[in-house]
């Protein structure tokens, strides 16, 4: 386990590291995106790394890696918008807007923490479209639970969705890094 608490931290930094560049560059206007948008995003990452999959080609500079960042950061952004809500304007300065971000990831990680004791590491043994393929269901259940306005019967809520999409992400890049080793 001390490996992959490792492997998670490393991914994390790199995924923070961006976002804290993205930051510096754009400010916090993603506060005004509502979780729907969030999620509609993902969607649009999630659909690209499995089109590359499927393809084995692509015709812009981005490969499956910084797409799955793209996921880790929008899931994270998706999390905190539920926390907040959706802001009329920009609302929270860099050093604001990074104490939510690692908040989160804390929340995500204590999650994978749990899930990987009781998985037994299973993700290990995935391929990383089956993580592409997790993600796309996950997006379409949470579309689902968002045009319920959250009204569920028995399914966990938006939030969890959001956190099993970056956990799968995250898994994804230990594994791309993994193989480029």
């Amino acid at each position: 386990m001390a490996d992959t608490n490792k492997q998670f931290a490393d991914v994390m930094k790199m995924c923070r590291d961006l976002f804290e560049k993205k930051l510096h560059d754009y400010g916090a206007a993603w506060r005004i995106m509502r979780p729907q948008s969030l999620t509609d995003q993902i969607y649009i990452k999630a659909n690209r790394i499995r089109s590359l999959q499927t393809k084995g080609n692509s015709m812009i500079d981005e490969d499956e890696a910084s797409e799955f960042i793209g996921i880790v950061n929008y899931s994270i952004i998706g999390l905190i918008q539920l926390e907040h809500g959706a802001a009329e304007k920009e609302d929270m300065d860099a050093s604001m807007a990074l104490a939510e971000y690692d908040k989160q990831v804390k929340r995500v990680y204590e999650l994978m923490v749990r899930k990987n004791h009781d998985y037994d590491e299973a993700w290990r043994m995935m391929r990383i479209g089956s993580y592409t393929d997790l993600i796309l269901m996950k997006v379409f259940r949470t579309k689902q639970i968002e045009e319920l306005h959250g009204a569920t019967l028995v399914s966990e809520g938006i939030d969890a969705n959001y956190m099993d999409m970056l956990n799968y992400s995250v898994f994804a890049l230990i594994k791309l890094k993994l193989e480029k080793a």
